[in-house]
């Protein structure tokens, strides 16, 4: 049995299975246009990330609306996830301005660093970002770090990096 664009290796005598070589897939997060979030393993298999279904077992992802965007050049200094004094005022402010029902906080970065590193800076600074949202009171819903997965432009120069570096706060209501 050979299958299509795929190399086949042989029949394994004892085990009579066979290991079948293909395309290979990189672990990731995505969200659609819908706000559903997506998950796909190193072996292809793909799933939503919500468990909120219809009853047709279909998702329901909208859970709001993007309501800020902090470009975190203006934040966060270079590879820390500390905010400034004026930055958590600006946030204090925002939070107490919005007054919506809850907030998703996530946390996004450009392609310099490895996936690793910036996988653990983009939550290190969602979670920063939500600390001074629940110093308000603010009902803070769910805090995700995409790091690069997610960018907002392609990572090809130093002005779309930056547009990329970016904590967003979706307002629940």
């Amino acid at each position: 049995m050979v299958i299509a664009g795929a190399a086949a290796a042989p029949v394994h005598a004892q085990s009579n299975t066979r290991t079948v070589i293909g395309e290979r897939y990189v672990p990731t997060i995505w969200v659609d246009p819908d706000g559903c979030e997506h998950w796909v393993m190193d072996d292809g298999a793909e799933g939503y990330m919500t468990p909120h279904v219809r009853r047709d077992g279909t998702p329901v992802c909208r859970r709001g609306a993007l309501c800020g965007t902090m470009p975190t050049d203006q934040f966060f200094a270079t590879d820390s996830f500390r905010i400034s004094s004026a930055g958590q005022q600006r946030l204090r402010e925002f939070f107490n301005e919005t007054q919506a029902n809850g907030y998703i906080i996530t946390g996004h970065t450009d392609s310099r660093a490895s996936d690793a590193y910036n996988m653990r800076l983009s939550l290190n600074r969602a979670n920063s970002v939500a600390r001074v949202g629940k110093s308000t009171g603010a009902r803070i819903v769910d805090i995700r770090g995409y790091g690069e997965r997610n960018p907002r432009v392609p990572n090809t120069s130093a002005a779309n990096m930056a547009q990329n570096r970016r904590v967003e706060i979706i307002c629940v209501n």
